[in-house]
C-alpha cells in the first residue's frame, strides 16, 4: 500500500511540476512583446551585473 501511495504522489508532483512550467511559460510569452518594446519594464536590468554590498 505504501508503494502505491508513493508512486501516486509522485505522479500528482510531477503534473504540478508540469503544469507550473507550462503556466511560467504561458506567461512569459503572453510578457514578451510588453518586454521587447516596453524599455521601463526593463530599465532595471542595466544593474544586473553591478556588485551588489549589503548595509546592515
Amino acid at each position: 500500500m505504501d508503494k502505491r501511495l508513493r508512486i501516486v504522489e509522485q505522479t500528482l508532483k510531477s503534473i504540478r511540476e508540469t503544469e507550473n512550467k507550462n503556466q511560467l511559460r504561458r506567461a512569459a510569452i503572453a510578457l514578451y512583446g510588453d518586454y521587447a518594446t516596453d524599455k521601463e519594464l526593463t530599465s532595471l536590468t542595466s544593474l544586473d551585473f553591478e556588485d551588489f554590498y549589503e548595509t546592515r
